[in-house]
């Protein structure tokens, strides 16, 4: 029997057009409690350094008022720490962080930044969040990771998704699968996110040892054209074909 495949919502970009013009409108919470009546298994909020999107507010009603699991993402320091442990989300995504990118470009390197990564991944871990760390499709880096006592990796899809030829998504996909298999031989929980669309999440639906999908970008992109339910709906459809 397949395992079942969850979809984690990730809402900071409400934020972000709540944020280019100030005020309380759009409401990333609303669309959060809006995600989960249409069925998402979880949400994804990254407070950034430079706090461009979610705020430390949404952070707080999120943690209140949300009955699903929270994924906090963040950046590995001690600040970023500090408000993770004094929330205690029910898990926290280790993500790299640059304040001059437009979205996150690729995944930790886990090898080079043993010694950055191990107190809060230890602190997180001892709190009882569940940490996980968000890399490119390496068996090294997922290694690495396992080395440190992180219990869950979450692939970075975005080479995948942003492939210009067919030859170079098939490349890119089974640098995924092959990831994704180690990551279960070496007892890693594996999750994998980032570009995902209708046209590009049903390959990484279909393989068997990803147990969770965080997908936000373009589901917010699309509910501008057909509602928040409608592209959750839709893009469940597309998981639930590839993996029955």
């Amino acid at each position: 029997m397949s395992r079942f495949l969850r979809l984690g919502v990730n809402i900071d970009h409400v934020a972000t057009v709540r944020n280019a013009r100030g005020g309380a409108h759009p409401d990333p919470v609303r669309a959060a409690l809006l995600a989960i009546e249409a069925g998402a298994d979880g949400i994804t909020a990254h407070l950034r350094e430079d706090r461009r999107h979610i705020t430390d507010r949404d952070i707080e009603r999120l943690v209140a008022e949300i009955s699903r699991p929270l994924n906090f993402e963040m950046a590995a320091t001690d600040e970023m720490l500090g408000i993770a442990l004094r929330h205690k989300p029910h898990a926290a995504c280790l993500v790299p962080e640059k304040r001059t990118e437009v979205t996150t470009e690729g995944g930790l390197d886990v090898i080079g930044n043993t010694a950055a990564l191990a107190r809060p991944i230890g602190e997180l871990g001892g709190a009882g969040i569940r940490v996980s760390l968000f890399i490119d499709p390496e068996p090294a880096q997922l290694d690495a990771a396992k080395a440190l006592g992180a219990p869950v990796v979450e692939l970075h899809t975005g080479a995948y998704c942003d492939a210009e030829t067919p030859e170079a998504r098939a490349r890119e996909l089974e640098r995924i699968v092959r990831a994704a298999a180690h990551a279960e031989a070496i007892g890693l929980e594996c999750h994998a996110g980032h570009g995902l669309s209708y046209a590009t999440v049903g390959p990484v639906a279909a393989i068997p040892t990803i147990v969770e999908l965080n997908i936000g970008h373009f589901l917010i992109g699309e509910a501008i054209f057909v509602g928040l339910t409608n592209a959750i709906a839709r893009m469940r459809g597309a998981m639930k074909a590839a993996r029955p």
